[in-house]
């Protein structure tokens, strides 16, 4: 509303559900501003050298500071506009001095990643683990030079390329974030390059590497089930409470039924984690990784064969609670690093990670001839690009084939 302010109007003047303006009409620019909640702020509105509107508050308020007294400092920071300074533009480069990357991270992005992302906690706690010695730094000091240093240390301190290019891009989003939201004024990493990657070899199990590892996980579950036979029979000796019996026919716990559902269904550990029964079709053979925890967004079925039906039905006889793998307080399984560390070791299998169980899943399938759009179909990939660099081939398959060229005598 346009009026001119006076103390018996902003004295008269009933909060809404909205904010209400008054535009003074005795000075231009000058207003008085009433919240919902009824404070009455003073500031003025105008024009900065670009010509956008900007408005920029007094600090000062009504009743405590006079309507008088409030016209004649909005008169001096006017003529001063008029002169070349832009009062907004000033106070948000304040803010930005000491705006830090850490209070940054902390009080806004991590925020915004949790309502937008899945992996919202992941990417915050990778960007303060990567940039640990900067979490201090104002946003504004960050540029090119500064990460380009970073990457170098971190190169020749081990870092791969590919996990360096995921920090960058992490970083880069928090960036591009802190320009929308006008933290700061320039992207500081728009000139940085992503580092080329080399290739990665696909790792899966030779035969006799998988017939150790289920042999491992086998003699796994026999210690575990004398470890607790010897265990019951100390306590009962005493007088204890006995733990319960681990039967045969049974699991241990969750990491071999786990790892067997890796092999013949390709899911991702953190797909196993969030698995819950209702997605489990046992009477249909499927399994359904829902969009909401899948990488791609997209919900994907699994049919389930033999052995992934045997280790689920047994498995669900023994499980309790709506998560098929749940970690000890009943909530989602963290990690299983030490228990896979462990079973690898004691396998003798060097250079195999958890998700290699999925390179595997999808190796074994174009070897046994599977098509490669079933093969992605499965793997829930979007582009078939990505289902090649998951499904090469074995060299000795490789060679069985091209042998078949030479004529028998």
């Amino acid at each position: 509303m346009k009026a001119k302010i006076t103390r018996e109007l902003l004295r008269d003047l009933k909060p809404a559900s909205a904010v209400i303006d008054i535009i003074d009409t005795d000075l231009r620019g000058f207003i008085a501003r009433m919240s919902p909640s009824g404070t009455i702020t003073y500031g003025i509105r105008y024009s900065n050298q670009d010509g956008r509107q900007c408005r920029y508050s007094l600090g000062r308020t009504f009743p405590a500071t006079t309507v008088s007294a409030a016209r004649e400092e909005a008169r001096i920071v006017l003529g001063k506009i008029a002169a070349g300074m832009d009062p907004a533009e000033d106070e948000r480069a304040k803010r930005r001095q000491v705006l830090t990357l850490g209070k940054f991270l902390d009080e806004q992005y991590a925020k915004w990643l949790q309502v937008n992302t899945r992996t919202g906690p992941h990417i915050a706690a990778r960007l303060k683990a990567s940039f640990s010695e900067h979490l201090d730094r104002p946003l504004h000091e960050f540029n090119a030079w500064l990460i380009e240093k970073w990457r170098s240390e971190k190169m020749k301190a081990g870092m791969s390329a590919s996990t360096t290019n995921r920090n960058i891009t992490a970083l880069r989003g928090l960036f591009s974030r802190a320009v929308e939201w006008g933290a700061i004024q320039s992207h500081p990493l728009s000139s940085v390059k992503m580092l080329r990657e080399p290739g990665g070899k696909v790792r899966w199990l030779s035969d006799d590497e998988e017939v150790r590892l289920r042999a491992a996980l086998t003699a796994r579950e026999a210690r575990e089930r004398a470890c607790r036979t010897s265990a019951n029979e100390w306590r009962a000796a005493r007088k204890y409470d006995l733990l319960p019996a681990l039967a045969q026919g049974q699991f241990v716990d969750h990491l071999r039924p786990m790892v067997l559902l890796s092999l013949n269904t390709g899911a991702r550990q953190g797909e196993l984690t969030k698995l819950r029964w209702e997605s489990v079709d046992l009477d249909n053979a499927v399994m359904t990784f829902k969009g909401d925890t899948t990488k791609s967004g997209s919900t994907r079925h699994i049919p389930l064969n033999s052995e992934a039906l045997d280790t689920l039905r047994t498995w669900k006889k023994q499980s309790t609670g709506l998560i098929v793998f749940p970690g000890r307080s009943g909530g989602e399984l963290v990690e299983v690093k030490t228990a896979w560390a462990n079973l690898l070791k004691e396998a003798k299998i060097g250079a195999f990670r958890w998700h290699d169980m999925r390179h595997h899943f999808a190796s074994r399938l174009v070897m046994a001839g599977v098509d490669l759009n079933t093969v992605r179909e499965l793997l829930g990939h979007s582009d078939l690009k990505m289902t090649l660099r998951y499904s090469h081939l074995a060299p000795e398959h490789k060679a069985a084939a091209v042998q078949k060229l030479m004529k028998t005598k």
